[in-house]
């Protein structure tokens, strides 16, 4: 495929750069006036400026941008898309005043999609979520992180991670599946959490790493769900497996996962409502990412995660969406980037690598997606003309995408 007349090509990394962090994220390497050439394996090629446009081969597509944009494709790097029905009816609590906490504890919130989900065949809970899926890639996603966690039994935990598979296996874009059993307790271990954690230990671990479904492990590591303790447990036996930690942190506590996500080398630590100068310095000073979840904020009313602060501190801040039917029930990457800029204050061009290039660090992918330059994944967003790439944030609900390219084909 031959793309010309681009009114900007952004997101350009011909240093093969693998991250941005602190004030490198308000670098948008681009060109003006450009043409991008796809290789047959899905890769791209090369680019140039329009005036050195090549001649298209006979058996080449030729696409005319018509003065749009060609950025990267959106990098999600935490999701949670594989569920069973839906929770509205906690939204309707929420509304009344509820919180997160209250819900959970009157038997809703993670039990609650557990439940349904035990109910719930691995062919109906397919179909749900490549639905999603497909959904979430046609807003401009290209890479996707998916966890399991509302399983919380063996055989559950499982059907998710195959369901993941088959998405994988069945959409053109790129999947990155995490183990989450430590979600939340199990039922049928309520009042017994340390014999839960030995569980996923002595045998979720082994039959997930056996079955080769997770490149990831997780731990919901915060107040009323899993202590540092038992958070490094998993992580230490998962490592035994060749899975690299991704740590649910700080959402509503200071509670020691930054530290021990990074102690253990965590691609990255995700949510961050509540951190502080300790874990801001520990963070700036590691090769973890900071992913931020701002929808989940937008959502449930929580404080956003400080990246303002984050970034001019040197971290490498991504943002994800959280993507779930509880507490941020939109895969809309576009929004994601919107409320980075309006609510966290990042620059359009920071918040831009936080959902690109960073997202891909959080997913350890960024060799290959999250920027555009020869050799990477042609994962391409082809936008209407615009005035600028912060009209894209700035109207964050007008129609803006013209066509979407994965693997060098559009979609």
């Amino acid at each position: 495929m031959l793309i010309k007349n681009i009114s900007l090509l952004a997101g350009l990394n011909p240093g093969g750069i693998l991250r941005r962090r602190g004030s490198d994220m308000a670098r948008l390497e681009c060109m003006a006036d450009a043409w991008l050439r796809i290789a047959p394996d899905g890769t791209v090629h090369s680019y140039g400026p329009m005036d050195s446009l090549p001649v298209a081969a006979e058996s080449e597509e030729c696409v005319d941008a018509c003065g749009g944009m060609v950025l990267p494709a959106f990098c999600d790097s935490h999701s949670h898309i594989v569920y069973a029905g839906s929770r509205h009816g906690e939204f309707v609590d929420k509304i009344h005043g509820l919180s997160y906490e209250q819900i959970a504890a009157n038997g809703g919130g993670i039990l609650n999609s557990a439940d349904r989900l035990h109910e719930t065949s691995e062919d109906e809970l397919f179909a749900q979520s490549l639905e999603r899926a497909r959904e979430v890639m046609l807003k401009g996603t290209g890479c996707l992180e998916i966890k399991s966690g509302y399983g919380l039994t063996l055989p559950d935990e499982l059907k998710m991670l195959r369901v993941i598979a088959r998405i994988a296996e069945t959409l053109p874009l790129t999947v990155r599946a995490t183990f989450l059993g430590a979600h939340a307790v199990g039922r049928a271990y309520a009042g017994r959490q340390g014999e839960y954690v030995d569980h996923i230990i002595a045998d979720m671990l082994p039959a997930v790493a056996a079955e080769g479904l997770a490149e990831f492990v997780d731990v919901f590591c915060d107040r009323g769900f899993f202590t540092t303790d038992e958070t490094e447990r998993i992580m230490e036996a998962a490592a035994r497996y060749g899975m690299r930690p991704k740590i649910h942190a700080n959402e509503l506590d200071f509670s020691g996962g930054v530290q021990i996500g990074v102690k253990h080398g965590a691609l990255s630590v995700d949510h961050l409502e509540r951190i502080g100068d300790e874990e801001i310095s520990l963070l700036a000073g590691s090769d973890t990412v900071a992913t931020m979840l701002p929808g989940a904020s937008f959502f449930l009313g929580m404080p956003y995660g400080p990246a303002r602060k984050a970034v001019d501190a040197g971290v490498t801040v991504a943002l994800a969406s959280d993507y779930n039917p509880g507490s941020s029930p939109s895969g809309d990457m576009r929004m994601v980037w919107a409320l980075g800029c309006i609510k966290m204050k990042l620059t359009p061009e920071e918040a831009l690598n936080a959902v690109t290039i960073n997202g891909a660090a959080a997913m350890g992918m960024s060799h290959s997606h999250g920027s555009i330059a020869p050799g990477r994944k042609a994962n391409l967003i082809v936008t209407r003309p615009l005035q600028s790439l912060a009209q894209i944030p700035y109207q964050y609900t007008t129609p803006w995408i013209k066509s979407i390219i994965i693997a060098g084909k559009a979609i």
